[in-house]
C-alpha cells in the first residue's frame, strides 16, 4: 500500500468534485437563467461605477487652478560664436521693435543693405546714423534667436509684442592656435506686450 491511498485530504477533494459536476448535470434551465440575469445586472452596475468616476474626475480637472497668462517671453542663448562688440549694437538697434520688423531689418543687414549704428572709430555711413558696419554672421544669429522668441510669444498668448531688454554679455573665451583668444557672447532678449511703448526706429 502507498502513502496515496492514505491521504484523506485527496478523497475529500474528489468526492467534492463528484458533487459539483452532480449539481452541474441537475441544474435546471431556471437557475441558469436566474444566474444570467443575476450577471447582467452586475455588469450594469460597474458601467454605472465607472462613468460616475469618470464625471467626478473631470469635475475636479475643470475644478483645477488655471495658470496664470504669461506676460512676456524669454530667450537666453549662451557662448554664441559672435562678436560682443557687434552684438551689443545689435541690441540696441533691436530694442523697442516688434519682432517682424526686427527680423526684417536683420535681414537686409545680413544682405549689406542696411548697416547698424556703432560708436568709435568707424567709417561714416548714409542716412540718420554718424558711423555703422554690417555685422553679416552676427545679425544671421540673431534672426535665428528673434525666429524662436517669436514662437515662444505665440505659445504663450503674447498679441504684438515689443522687444524690451536685449542685453550682450562677454561669454567664456577659449584659447586657440598660437594663442588666440575665441569670441564667444551671451544674448538675453525679452519681448513683453506692451501699448505704451512707440516704436522708433
Amino acid at each position: 500500500m502507498t502513502e496515496k491511498n492514505y491521504n484523506s485530504q485527496q478523497k475529500e477533494k474528489k468526492a467534492m468534485k463528484k458533487q459539483e459536476k452532480m449539481q452541474k448535470i441537475a441544474e435546471p434551465e431556471t437557475f441558469k437563467q436566474e444566474k444570467q440575469e443575476t450577471a447582467e445586472v452586475k455588469e450594469v452596475e460597474k458601467k454605472e461605477t465607472l462613468d460616475t468616476k469618470q464625471k467626478e474626475k473631470l469635475s475636479k480637472l475643470g475644478q483645477a487652478k488655471e495658470k496664470p497668462r504669461k506676460t512676456k517671453a524669454v530667450i537666453n542663448a549662451s557662448d554664441i560664436h559672435i562678436s560682443t562688440k557687434h552684438s551689443a549694437a545689435i541690441c540696441r538697434f533691436i530694442k523697442r521693435k516688434k519682432i517682424p520688423e526686427a527680423i526684417k531689418d536683420l535681414e537686409l543687414v545680413a544682405r549689406i543693405k542696411r548697416p547698424i549704428p556703432m560708436k568709435g572709430e568707424i567709417p561714416h555711413r548714409r542716412g540718420r546714423m554718424m558711423s555703422g558696419r554690417f555685422p553679416e554672421k552676427a545679425a544671421r544669429e540673431f534672426i535665428i534667436l528673434l525666429k524662436s522668441l517669436s514662437s515662444n510669444s505665440a505659445y504663450n498668448g503674447l498679441e504684438n509684442p515689443i522687444i524690451v531688454e536685449a542685453v550682450a554679455n562677454i561669454g567664456s573665451r577659449p584659447f586657440g592656435r598660437h594663442g588666440i583668444r575665441r569670441k564667444r557672447t551671451h544674448i538675453r532678449i525679452v519681448a513683453e506686450e506692451r501699448k505704451d511703448i512707440a516704436k522708433t526706429k
